[in-house]
């Protein structure tokens, strides 16, 4: 953010910025410093590491391009806002007392969200968002697939369950 302005006054008269701090989010103040910065999700975020002068306690953000609006056309036309945390709890769920940890699940996130912003520019239907989720289940855990396509699918039955299973039990055959 801009603080400072060029005026008459300025020894250079040149732009001068002085950008804030975070508010920190123990004691409100805007007054930190930087201990570490280093990229984050595959290159697609900068991690910072900070310290609030005030309080002394340290605290970690994320910065990122800010993409543009995507916007999700639902089933019945109506249009929602693409949400990055929306498709994290999805996948926590479906990841739920798993062997998959927090790094998993946000790598899987970063994968997903490069996909649907190199693919769609402004809109994307509800039915491709979910089967690029599940294509990228599929390959992080056979279980966490499984789980999330019995949600989305919205299975009427059990033949439709084992219809789609049916694929991942034949590629496992095949594997032997």
């Amino acid at each position: 953010m801009l603080r400072g302005a060029p005026t008459e006054n300025s020894p250079d008269r040149a732009l001068r910025v002085i950008v804030n701090g975070m508010i920190c989010p123990f004691c409100r103040v805007d007054n930190d410093k930087v201990i570490d910065s280093r990229t984050s999700m595959d290159g697609s975020a900068i991690r910072r590491r900070r310290e609030c002068l005030a309080c002394k306690r340290r605290y970690t953000t994320y910065e990122r391009v800010e993409e543009m609006a995507l916007r999700v056309v639902k089933k019945d036309g109506n249009l929602a806002p693409f949400e990055r945390e929306k498709i994290r709890r999805g996948l926590e769920k479906a990841c739920w007392k798993r062997p998959i940890g927090a790094v998993e699940i946000d790598r899987t996130l970063t994968s997903i969200e490069n996909e649907i912003y190199s693919q769609f520019d402004s809109e994307i239907p509800s039915s491709e968002l979910g089967a690029i989720v599940m294509r990228h289940l599929r390959k992080l855990d056979q279980i966490a697939y499984v789980r999330f396509a019995s949600v989305y699918r919205e299975f009427k039955d059990v033949r439709e369950f084992v219809d789609e299973l049916e694929p991942m039990l034949d590629e496992a055959n095949e594997g032997k």
